[in-house]
């Protein structure tokens, strides 16, 4: 299962969307529409991790909404007009797995056009449309 972090998302009058993670120090992330900062926001939060993870420091588990929502900072946050989204962790395992898939043969012919277009393999593209489409950004 897919883990999930809560992100504050604040929004001045003159400003683009702010993103950060009560759960995940220094990781922050920005948008100038709330939909690119929702898709910057699952990036950030991937490569952040990675990054902990490359260093050999420990990786923040994800608290519970009720804990997070408890803590000053998130409550003065929502008191100012700032809301909470919930973030998946789209990590890879490292090892990949032969599938079987059932396409149109016109949409497969696409696919592959699209790829090779971006100098991508039939599988790269798809797993890259995949993260992109679970993280809500464009595919």
């Amino acid at each position: 299962m897919t883990r999930q972090y809560l992100a504050i998302i604040d929004k001045d009058p003159e400003s683009a969307f702010g993103v950060r993670f009560p759960d995940v120090e220094g990781c922050f992330s920005a948008g100038d529409t709330l939909e690119e900062a929702t898709h910057n926001a699952v990036l950030a939060l991937r490569q952040h991790i990675e990054t902990l993870e490359s260093l050999g420091w420990e990786v923040p588990l994800p608290r519970p909404y009720e804990s997070v929502v408890r803590t000053e900072e998130v409550r003065e946050a929502l008191a100012e007009g700032s809301f909470l989204i919930s973030v998946p962790l789209l990590s890879d395992e490292g090892r990949t797995v032969r599938i079987n898939v059932s396409l149109d043969r016109g949409l497969l012919t696409q696919i592959d056009d699209a790829a090779a277009a971006r100098g991508l393999t039939r599988s790269a593209f798809l797993a890259q449309a995949a993260r992109e489409k679970i993280a809500g950004g464009p595919v």
